[in-house]
């Protein structure tokens, strides 16, 4: 089953299942979150019922990231998309030995989640705008210390995410050994719906691993294709990994990292020891499609003009007033 949220010609947002004949609304004012909270069963009967009632119009209407998350974690779990982005944006010095010891992940911003059709402005003056194709799983239940098998029955479902970076405010941050920031701050495409965990099971391979094709293209070329069943990390582990400590809540995000073959710009600029496919420009369209999943289509735009930040004072470091 889908569930989505859009927004409606007018402004008026609501949630629902999608079905062949567009939107049919949740009850109430029952958003995805929400549904999220009740669990996959309960879940799977109101989006049942929903699917009897008559669809909303959909002409006209936009569709937004499907659920408001908690958080989003997101984690590198692509060995081919390390190869080549260290290169690009790190030292050039290959995967660390401790890439391979745990399935590292950021906390990145909820705040800055679009939609699968939303424009994306180029932030902060960057000239090296790219993407990054990812799968993302959405936590169903609370938990914390979970076992790799617990975690997985924790999984609600999955949908797309556009990890959108720019590699030059990125590298700069970087340095200062404290994660991307500004760098990938500014926009993270969820959608275009959220597609229940049952759903993609006829897709694992004999690991245990959804072995799903993921493409990306730029202007209608294709610059991107693998299987997701390439991670080095099941979903499971990583929730699991994730919940050490703490806890993980029910709507909370976790990326899969970019795929590789080509799953960014970076990856292949480091390959190729060149700029080369470009970075993106306004006027630009990424799409993304993942098999069972659904497809992003964002057009790149002007961003705005931002006033100046000031660099560091100089430091007297004096200890009394």
């Amino acid at each position: 089953m889908r569930f989505a949220t859009w927004e409606l010609p007018g402004g008026a947002v609501r949630a629902g299942v999608v079905g062949d004949a567009g939107l049919h609304p949740l009850p109430g004012d029952l958003t995805v979150l929400g549904l999220v909270r009740r669990g996959l069963d309960e879940a799977l009967a109101i989006g049942a019922s929903a699917l009897a009632d008559a669809p909303l119009p959909s002409a006209g209407a936009r569709p937004l990231p499907p659920l408001t998350p908690p958080s989003v974690r997101d984690f590198v779990t692509f060995e081919e998309h390390v190869e080549g982005v260290v290169a690009s944006v790190g030292t050039g010095g290959g995967v660390v030995p401790e890439w391979y010891e745990a399935p590292t992940f950021y906390f990145t911003n909820p705040h800055s989640l679009v939609g699968a059709r939303d424009d994306v402005p180029v932030p902060g003056a960057s000239q090296l705008l790219d993407f990054e194709l990812e799968v993302a799983a959405v936590v169903g239940r609370d938990g914390t210390c979970l076992s790799p098998n617990e975690a997985g029955r924790h999984i609600f479902g999955y949908t797309v995410l556009n990890d959108w970076s720019a590699r030059d405010l990125q590298r700069r941050e970087m340095k200062v050994t404290l994660g991307p920031a500004k760098g990938k701050d500014f926009a993270s495409t969820l959608g275009p719906w959220l597609v229940t965990a049952d759903e993609l099971e006829p897709f694992r391979d004999e690991d245990g691993f959804l072995a799903l094709g993921m493409s990306v293209s730029v202007n209608g070329t294709q610059i991107g294709r693998d299987l997701l069943s390439n991670m080095g990390w099941r979903f499971e582990d990583m929730i699991a990994y994730a919940s050490r400590d703490t806890w993980v809540r029910a709507g909370d995000v976790l990326g899969s990292g970019t795929c590789g073959n080509g799953g960014c710009l970076a990856e292949l600029w480091g390959r190729r020891g060149a700029t080369d496919p470009p970075p993106l420009r306004p006027g630009d369209i990424v799409e993304m499609t993942v098999e069972g999943i659904g497809t992003l289509r964002n057009r790149v735009i002007e961003g705005r003009p931002l006033p100046p930040v000031p660099p560091a004072r100089p430091r007297p470091r004096r200890r009394t007033r």
